[in-house]
Parts: structure tokens; sequence; C-alpha cells
């Protein structure tokens, strides 16, 4: 046993010190106490005014302002201030991860990592904001967090001045100028501007979503989307408009929501130069010009441009109807159905005509509108040129020339072109009349019938002939009389 070992068995200490009357054990104590005795002396020679109780630590700490740099590299030749640096770098180069998270098994190249990531499993948020109390894991997620109240965006981009609170971000940002999209999927070899992305779209080859609602089971993809879906069991709304007070439970959807008021459409198509509040919108119209379809139905093999048509399109094979109505209980296969359907209760027109002051229920139905003023019919069928001011006019025109009939009877079988012409046969199976004349009380299976029947009660006769200026009520009575003139025999 060392001579200097026994003695801090014995508590004998044979070294004294000159300067007090203090003893130690071996000579390297009595050098270790002065360091800290004269760590003022120290933070005379530093530039901070930073202290430190050992020389060593002073002389590693005035590299940082002189920029000195005394360990480099030897595969990437990059240099550094400090050893432990240089140490932490070479595992990027070996990838060696020595530190290991005994819940998991997740390995880490930094000690400090690790202890990040423990986190996660002991719940442990010890930075806590003092404006909103919200806690974070990490120091530097704090940091960021604060900005949010501060309004602070230190990242600025050079080319167009747009500025960030993250670093990260303007990184990601600058990509959208140069066109860099570094992360590449090896399965289709399709390339991504994020990590991020890459990831979310590698779930789309293995169907994996492990990120589940502990509420009602429901799976997705990505975190983003389940953190979003939790708000509809809450009800929680945190971001709100400063300029009408409406309310959302996304950040996103409050920045696509101010565009309405400023009238920014920043995304743009270079191939036709039109312009959309949404990046989503524009990726789904880019494929207007490519006739790329990415989404196919496993049952029937049909492809779609939208991931949430292609959704849709499925509930025609299982007949599931997610959405209902609180009010009447009525169900629908699309989200937005729903949305526009309770505007029926409410009586809710939040789109409105810059021209003529009318509104609607539906944005599509006011862009449908504002073309009765402009004229404009942009979709054209690639067939035989007939123009449409709605696509989806479009769509149901192009069925007469391939004959499909999407829409079946579940009852009888028979099939039809369009989705309302399914849901008005379908009434003649279960003898629904849900068109009632508020003046009698008679109920129609169809709107259009309740239409010609008010004319009943009112006397109106739209349908005038031209020859003899007789008025008709129904279209088809006007028809029959046209043949006395003709003299046509049906």
């Amino acid at each position: 046993m060392k001579p200097i070992f026994k003695r801090i068995h014995t508590d004998k200490k044979t070294h004294q010190y000159n300067q007090c009357e203090n003893n130690f054990t071996c000579a390297n104590c009595i050098c270790r106490y002065e360091r800290r005795s004269s760590a003022e002396q120290h933070s005379e020679f530093i530039q901070c005014g930073k202290a430190f109780a050992c020389q060593s630590h002073s002389q590693r700490h005035v590299r940082i302002h002189n920029g000195e740099k005394h360990y480099e590299c030897n595969q990437c030749g990059k240099d550094f201030g400090t050893r432990s640096v240089l140490q932490r770098l070479k595992r990027t180069h070996t990838g060696e991860k020595p530190y290991e998270c005994n819940h998991c098994g997740k390995a880490f190249a930094e000690s400090s990592t690790l202890q990040i990531h423990k986190r996660k499993h002991t719940g442990d948020e010890p930075y806590e904001c003092n404006h909103c109390v919200k806690a974070f894991a990490k120091r530097s997620d704090l940091q960021i967090h604060k900005r949010i109240h501060t309004g602070e965006k230190p990242y600025e981009c050079n080319q167009c001045g747009k500025a960030f609170t993250r670093s990260s971000h303007l990184g990601i940002h600058k990509r959208t100028h140069t066109g860099e999209k570094p992360y590449e999927c090896k399965q289709c070899g399709k390339a991504f501007a994020r990590s991020s992305t890459l990831q979310t779209h590698k779930h789309t080859h293995t169907g994996e979503k492990p990120y589940e609602c502990k509420q009602c089971g429901k799976a997705f993809a990505q975190s983003g989307p389940l953190q979003i879906h939790k708000r509809t069991h809450t009800a929680e709304k945190p971001y709100e408009c400063k300029q009408c007070g409406k309310a959302f439970a996304h950040s996103s959807t409050l920045q696509i929501h101010k565009r309405t008021h400023t009238g920014e459409k920043p995304y743009e198509c270079k191939q036709c130069d039109k312009a959309f509040v949404k990046r989503g919108e524009l990726q789904i119209h880019k494929r207007t010009h490519t006739g790329e379809k990415p989404y196919e139905c496993k049952q029937c093999g049909k492809a779609f441009a939208q991931s949430g048509t292609l959704q849709e399109h499925e509930r025609t094979h299982t007949g599931e109807k997610p959405f209902e109505c609180n009010q009447c209980g009525k169900a629908f296969v699309r989200c937005i159905a729903l949305r526009i359907h309770e505007r029926t209760h409410t009586g809710e027109k939040p789109y409105e005509c810059k021209q003529c002051g009318k509104a609607f229920a539906q944005s599509g139905t006011l862009q449908g509108h504002e073309r009765t003023h402009t004229g404009e019919k942009p979709f054209e069928c690639n067939q035989c040129g007939k123009a449409f001011v709605q696509c989806i006019a479009l769509r149901i025109h192009e069925r007469t020339h391939t004959g499909e009939k999407p829409y079946e009877c579940k009852q009888c079988g028979k099939a039809f072109a369009h989705r309302s012409t399914l849901q008005i046969h379908e009434r003649t199976h279960t003898g629904e009349k849900p068109y009632e004349c508020k003046q009698c009380g008679k109920a129609f299976a169809h709107r259009s019938t309740l239409q010609i029947h008010k004319r009943t009660h009112t006397g109106e006769k739209p349908y005038e002939c031209k020859q003899c200026g007789k008025a008709f009520a129904h279209s088809s009575t006007l028809q029959i009389h046209k043949r006395t003139h003709t003299g046509e025999k049906p």
C-alpha cells in the first residue's frame, strides 16, 4: 500500500501549509488548496471576470477569448480548444456510443445526452418557464420557448429577410431558396428537405403508426398530429387571432387563417403561376400538371392524387361514416362535409363575395360563384374541350366519356355516376321524403320537386313560350306546348 493511501486511513496529516495552520495529507493537497485560495487572483487575467480554482481550467477558458485551438482531429482536420470536445467529435467518426440507457438500451455518444434522454422515462422537466409555468426537459428548449413570449426571432434569412426562433428552422427554410433535398428514401428514391419529413414518409411504406391516443386508441404516423388530435378530446384552442379573436387548436391553422385577413398566397406554382394559401394545396395542384396519383386503393386498385381522397374512397367499400352531427345525428364520410352540414343548423355563411355581397356556407361555392362574375371556366375536358366552372363538375362530366358509375346501391345493385343521384335513388327504397312544404306540409323525395310544388302556392310560371308568350310552371309542360306551334308529334 502506498504511503499517501495509508495516511487517508490513519488520518495522519504530515504536511503543513506555511501561510496558515492547516495540515494536509500530501504536497498535492496543499497545491489544490492553494488553487482554491487564489481563485480570485486568477480571475484578474480573464477578460470576462470568471474565476477558476485550477490554473489549467483558467488557461483552458482563456483559449475561448483568444481563439486558440490546440487539439486537431486526425480524420477531418477540425481544430478544438479542449481535449474533451475533440474526444466527442471523434465519436462521430467512429460511431462509438459508450453511454447506454438502463431503461431502454438506447446508446449515446455523450453522457449529457443520456441524462436528457433519461428524463423521457422519469418525466422529469426541471426547466420551467416563468411566464406560463410550462416545463421542459432541456435548457435549450426552454430558451427557445421563451422567444414565444418575447417575440424574438434572432435567425434571419439573408435572401428574403424572413426571421426564425431556431437556427434549425432557418436552415430548413434556406432549402426553399436552394431547392436542396438532402434526405432521400432508400425504397422509392423520393427526396426531402427535412429528415423528419423523410421519417414520416417511410411510414407510407411500412404502414407504421407508432403514436397512439390513450383516450380513443387512434394511431398516427407522427407525434405532431397526435398532439393536435388530443385537443379534440380537450377542446383546447390555444392559438387566437388578434384581428378577429377566432381561436384554433393548431398554430399552423392560425397562420393559414391570418392569410384570410392579409390575402397572402405565398405558395406559387412555377408552371402556371397559380398561387395558394397552403403548401399542401400547391403540392396537390402540381399533380394536375404531372398526372401523379401516388395513393392507391388496395381493394380496387383505384389511384388518387390526395391521401384524404383515398381515405374517403375506402369508406365506399366499408360504408363507414365516422363524422356525426351532434344536433341531428346525421353521419358523414368526410369531416369537411360535417362542418358544412352544421352550418345548415347555425345558418353560418362565412364566405362572402366581394363583388355582390352574397354569402356562402362553403369556400368552393364562393369560388364557383365568383366565376359567374368573371366568366372563367378553368376546368376543361381533355376529350371534348368542354369547360366547367367547378372541378367536381368536370369529374362528373368525364364519366359521360368513361361510362364510370362509382356509386352503387347496396339494396338493388343499380349504379350511378353521381353520389347525389344515388342518394335520391335510395329514397325509393326507404320512402324518405326530406323536403317538406312549409305552407301545406306535403313532403317530397327531391328538392327540385318541392320547388315545382311551391309554384302551386305562389302562382309562379317561370317558363315562357317565346312564340306566343304563354307561361308555365314546369319546363316539361312548356316543351309539350311548343309542339302546338311546330306540329311535332311525340
